[in-house]
Formats: C-alpha cells, structure tokens, sequence
C-alpha cells in the first residue's frame, strides 16, 4: 500500500483545529469511519503487519479506539497477544491513558508494539507508552499507518523506541500561543 493510497483512505478537512494534546493545527483526519469496513482493516493491518513482523514482538498495544482496533487485526497474523489502553479525562480535563487492569499481567515483561492508525502531535501515543512502562512492559517500537510532522521522531528517540510507519505526511502543529490562525483571528473548528 502505497503513501498515496493510505491519505486517499481518509476523511480530511483543512481549517483551524485543536487537537487533544492541546496544539493547534490546519489539517483535521476523520478517523471514526476507517474501520467500519472489515475488508479494508484487514488491507490498512497488512500494510503494519509486514513492518513488525521479526522484531520480536510478543504484544501489540493500541490506544482504543483506532489503533486499538488496528492492534487487534495486526495480532492474529503475528500470533501475539493484543492489548489497549483507555482514553481517561480527569475531572480538570486532563487525558491520560490506561491499562484495564486485567492486562497488567498481560504485558508484564514483555516486548510490545505500540500500533496506531495516525499519529500527529502524538498525546495517545505517548500515554499509551506510559501505561505500558507503569505495568512493567518493555515497549520496543510505534507504528502507525501515517505520521504526520516530526514530533513523534522525538518522543521515540528519546525513548530509544523503533518508529515504523506505513506513509508520513508534513503537518502544521502549534502551541496555541505561537498559532498563526489564532494570531488572524480565525475561530476553532469543530472536531466532531
């Protein structure tokens, strides 16, 4: 699957958006649909199986829900176990994400993958890494259909992670305070 067909595959729309890291950018991605069609998650799964495949992987992880889905799909072929991490707003609307706690015991030790299906200023990404290492994991590498900008290069190197992905793209990302669309006065987009 080529770069081209894997952006061709999602709903994009361009304006002034905030994301749930809090930056602000000029490219939304409509991922709720991608995995309605199981033909086509199986397709969007081959294209990251191939990549993880010999890296001695025992546990692909994905924050739920896209990459979550796209985890499970990719562990059957690998043969290893699948895993997810929970989206979680704390009462002064911070995120984290978490582990269910019967899959503590499931990634103990083990090597794991974190999957997702796009990764942009990276906030699932990273919680889902911090969740995983809180109950003795050992990530080992990210993948993701597409990445978009070069923030998530940092997260993973620091971390001495493997990053892996199907296509990238460039993408405009923010602090609000250095945003050009909020310096012209353009108002936020809806998300949803």
């Amino acid at each position: 699957m080529t770069e081209i067909e894997i952006f061709d595959e999602l709903a994009a729309r361009t304006g002034h958006f905030r994301f749930e890291s809090g930056h602000h950018g000029d490219l939304w991605l409509e991922l709720d649909a991608l995995f309605a069609d199981p033909v086509r998650t199986e397709r969007l799964a081959a294209a990251l199986t191939d990549r993880l495949g010999g890296r001695g992987i025992e546990v692909v992880c994905g924050p739920m829900t896209g990459g979550a889905l796209l985890a499970l799909t990719i562990s059957r072929p690998l043969a290893v176990t699948f895993a997810y991490t929970e989206r979680i707003v704390d009462g002064d609307n911070a995120v984290r994400y978490s582990l269910p706690a019967a899959q503590s015991a499931l990634v103990s030790g083990r090597r794991v993958a974190i999957v997702e299906d796009v990764i942009n200023a990276g906030s699932a990404t990273g919680g889902t890494y911090h969740a995983l290492v809180s109950a003795g994991a050992r990530p080992i590498a990210i993948s993701a259909l597409l990445i978009l900008g070069n923030t998530i290069d940092h997260f993973a190197q620091a971390h001495g992670l493997q990053l892996l992905a199907c296509a990238r793209r460039e993408s405009n990302l923010w602090p609000p305070a250095e945003c050009p669309l909020c310096a012209h006065g353009l108002p936020l987009d809806p998300t949803n």
